[in-house]
């Protein structure tokens, strides 16, 4: 390659057909080299099923789906539950692939292929299953695949895990459906108690303020009215009652007085002082005379007269002008039908003067309650905030609950999202790896690369002279004249003239 000199397109594709060789020899053989190589490596087969997520077939309007993690972290949570130890132990004991080594080594083999080749490979889905099924799984499905050295190896393993996955992902929804149901059963019972014990303090504080809660103010206030409506029927009709007796007694003195006048002669005092008189007379008497005078003996009649009469006024009960309270059997009939009146007035302001005082009594009691309304209001208000608060906690945890249950029988029926299997493990018929075409593809482009480099590296090295140009800049000299090229066959036919003109003139022109 000439330097100093700015190459073209017809160069490089000058270089390209000087160097075709070169380029391709190195590509044949570098990828019959690669294909041969692939033969090298022990063959492995890949199985693969294909699982498609469904949404729930309840709407969702009516039950919320139960499980709300994402897809993609609980298929791989189900993963590694498929590979723990537990589960694949007993699928190598009955498949039998530990073939002359530990169950635990062959576990170990497939968890190791596992890791080298990724289980799940999702599906993802296209514009327009998303613009049909907004809101829904963006995953519609996964692939389940699983490599091993023979194929039917590796279609029984991938059948196997396909199914673990699939009776994990049914386990897995019914025990978080089930386990919800009885959290929230726990925490409904709880909030029932609680809510018990704010209602049994409701009603004993309820019991205790009893008129003076808020919205009893206008009831106590009526019973207030009432209450003094009827104290002061009470108080006019003690009044009339002390009216009347105090009446009916002014009678009652007139009737006595003007009956006692009556009864004078009969009167107790007369006949002590008859009585008193008599004994003087009779003692003076017998100081004079013997007990057989007349006078003497009249003396003692008259004095045995008077006790008799004082015996019947006091047996009677004389009338007593001072005292109308009692009566005797001997009084007149208006003077008993006095007393009578005055005792059933006595009887009615008793009767009134107690209605008077427990009225007094319930009036001050209810005012009590009115003047404690604000501080009982504000107790009142605690309690009821927290009922209210206990209640609503209730009431959301029973719906949950509810909705829990329906969610729990939705997972059990299998109405719920699913993940059914769609396309069962195949037998591949022809190995995943090596794949010889790749290896051939390699090993030709590793050919290209170095027969290209090759090329390049001879043309960079190439110091000859091929056209003008390469002579102007070898040179650096201006061109006097220039010749083109002339074969023969070209020479015979230029002009129509005979190759010996040509070659005449040819050296004419160099003589």
């Amino acid at each position: 390659m000439i330097e100093n000199r700015e190459l073209s397109v017809d160069d490089y594709l000058a270089m390209l057909r000087r160097r075709l060789k070169v380029i391709l020899i190195p590509a044949v053989v570098a990828s019959l080299a690669g294909f041969l190589i692939s033969y090298a490596f022990a063959p492995r087969y890949t199985s693969q099923s294909l699982i498609l997520v469904e949404t729930q077939k309840v709407p969702e309007g009516y039950v919320q789906p139960v499980v709300t993690e994402d897809i993609t972290q609980r298929i791989a949570t189900m993963e590694q539950q498929v590979l723990s130890q537990k589960q694949l132990e007993p699928m190598v004991d009955r498949l039998g692939l530990a073939k002359g080594k530990s169950v635990a080594e062959a576990v170990d083999e497939i968890r190791e292929e596992v890791r080298k080749n990724p289980l799940i490979e999702w599906v993802s889905p296209d514009a327009a299953l998303k613009q049909h099924r907004p809101g829904q799984n963006d995953i519609p499905g996964f692939y389940v695949n699983y490599t091993a050295s023979n194929p039917q190896e590796a279609q029984q393993i991938c059948t196997e895990l396909t199914s673990m996955l699939l009776a994990e992902n049914l386990k897995t929804r019914e025990q978080v459906a089930q386990s919800t149901t009885d959290f929230l059963a726990r925490q409904v019972d709880l909030a029932k108690r609680d809510l018990d014990n704010q209602d049994a303090k409701m009603a004993t504080f309820k019991k205790q303020y009893m008129g003076q809660l808020p919205g009893d103010e206008d009831n106590t206030m009526k019973l207030l009215a009432g209450l003094n409506s009827q104290l002061d029927a009470y108080t006019q009709a003690l009044n009339r009652a002390e009216q009347d007796r105090a009446y009916a007694q002014s009678l009652l003195s007139q009737q006595l007085s003007a009956w006692s006048s009556s009864q004078t002669s009969m009167n107790p005092e007369n006949l002590q002082k008859q009585l008193a008189d008599l004994q003087t007379q009779l003692i003076g008497l017998q100081a004079r005379y013997t007990d057989d005078h007349p006078d003497v003996v009249k003396t003692k009649n008259d004095i045995a007269e008077v006790k008799r009469k004082l015996a019947e006024t006091n047996s009677v009960g004389a009338p007593d002008g001072g005292n109308t309270d009692k009566g005797s059997a001997s009084e007149p009939a208006e003077i008993k039908q006095l007393r009578l009146q005055i005792h059933q007035y006595d009887q009615s302001i008793a009767q009134a003067t107690r209605e008077q005082k427990l009225l007094q009594d319930q009036i001050h009691t209810y005012q009590g309650k009115l003047s404690l309304s604000p501080g009982v209001e504000e107790q009142y208000k605690a309690l009821m905030r927290d009922y209210e608060t206990a209640q609503k906690f209730y009431n959301d945890l029973l719906a949950k609950k509810n909705e829990s249950e329906m969610q729990t029988d939705m997972e059990r029926r299998q109405q719920g999202e699913q993940m059914s299997l769609l396309n069962p493990a195949n037998p591949p018929d022809a190995p995943s790896f090596p794949n010889r075409l790749l290896f051939a593809g390699g090993g030709l482009a590793a050919g290209l690369t170095f027969g290209l480099g090759l090329a390049v590296w001879l043309e960079v090295r190439d110091k000859a002279i091929r056209d003008e140009r390469d002579v102007l800049a070898a040179l650096e000299m201006p061109v006097l004249v220039s010749l083109p090229w002339i074969d023969e066959p070209t020479s015979k036919r230029e002009n129509g003239r005979p190759p010996e003109a040509v070659e005449q003139e040819i050296a004419e022109v160099n003589g």
